[in-house]
């Protein structure tokens, strides 16, 4: 079965009067949602005690937990020392998934810059395999955690789909994060039907095989796009932009995959992924 659950805090759960993150797994629950995405996107602001309780209290209440990665990552930089940085925070982040006992670790595989796009994924690719490397050197058990590069939705950062899903041939813990609001963005609006979905879905299985499109990673929510791809998140009451949620749920449910899928909705992450099961329990194929 798909698990469902926000990023973050939405805007009811501290309305409600709830201020720390330690009480979103049992709130969580008692909406029927079944994962969290724990952000470090602007950095690791957590105790290690803190990340531990969440992670226990995550794991009480049958909450799937996964964290996102600092934002600053760029393994496209042709910096070495800005790379090390990035390094940096890819392990600094597996070391707080291990202490939550969580599962997935989301990060943005870098941007272009001043270089062509052919040259910035060729140095992308040497840095991830680098990090794999890193990775085995290091000790750490990968064996129950997998690594989620994302799927970007700006034309300048590096992310397409066929591109995370190049990365994710060079380790078998590497799983794509689909996150369907950028690629539509980046396909300017053009992720509509379930065909449009299919076809995604069968580029993956193509490349990284059925077993790993299984266990992928989902975004989803409403961004607003304009000529360079992404501007914003919205909420799923939107009607201009997209992508819809049904022709995918038909897709998944079709390939009988199990993601854990994360509502990146604007201020109400919660409610929306509420409302994305409740269309994945209600659609038929």
């Amino acid at each position: 079965m798909a698990k469902f659950g926000p990023s973050g805090n939405c805007d009811l759960f501290y309305e409600q009067g709830f201020k720390t993150s330690l009480d979103a797994p049992k709130w969580l629950k008692n909406r029927g949602l079944s994962a969290y995405e724990y952000p470090f996107s602007r950095g690791f602001n957590v105790s290690e005690f803190v990340a531990q309780t969440l992670g226990e209290k995550c794991k009480e209440n049958d909450i799937t937990l996964s964290v996102h990665a600092p934002y600053y990552i760029n393994f496209a930089n042709p910096d070495d020392e800005f790379v090390e940085k990035s390094f940096n925070y890819i392990f600094t982040s597996l070391k707080y998934l291990n202490i939550m006992k969580g599962e997935r670790c989301v990060f943005h595989p870098g941007t272009c810059g001043k270089l062509s796009r052919e040259e910035a994924f060729e140095l992308l690719k040497k840095r991830i395999k680098e990090l794999v490397k890193r990775i085995y050197e290091s000790g750490i058990d990968m064996s129950n955690i997998l690594l989620c590069p994302e799927t970007m939705g700006k034309s300048m950062q590096l992310g397409t789909y066929q591109e995370v899903a190049e990365l994710c041939t060079y380790a078998d813990y590497l799983v794509p994060t689909l996150d369907f609001g950028h690629i539509n963005s980046l396909l300017q609006g053009k992720l509509k039907t379930e065909e449009d979905f299919e076809e995604i879905i069968k580029y993956l299985i193509d490349k990284i095989g059925i077993d790993k499109v299984k266990k992928v990673h989902i975004h989803f929510s409403k961004i607003m796009y304009g000529d360079k791809g992404e501007i914003k998140h919205l909420t799923m009451e939107d009607t201009e932009y997209g992508p819809e949620f049904e022709p995918l749920a038909k897709v998944l449910k079709k390939y009988d995959i199990h993601p854990v899928i994360i509502s990146e909705s604007h201020g109400t992450q919660a409610e929306d992924a509420n409302l994305l099961k409740d269309i994945y329990d209600n659609t038929n194929v």
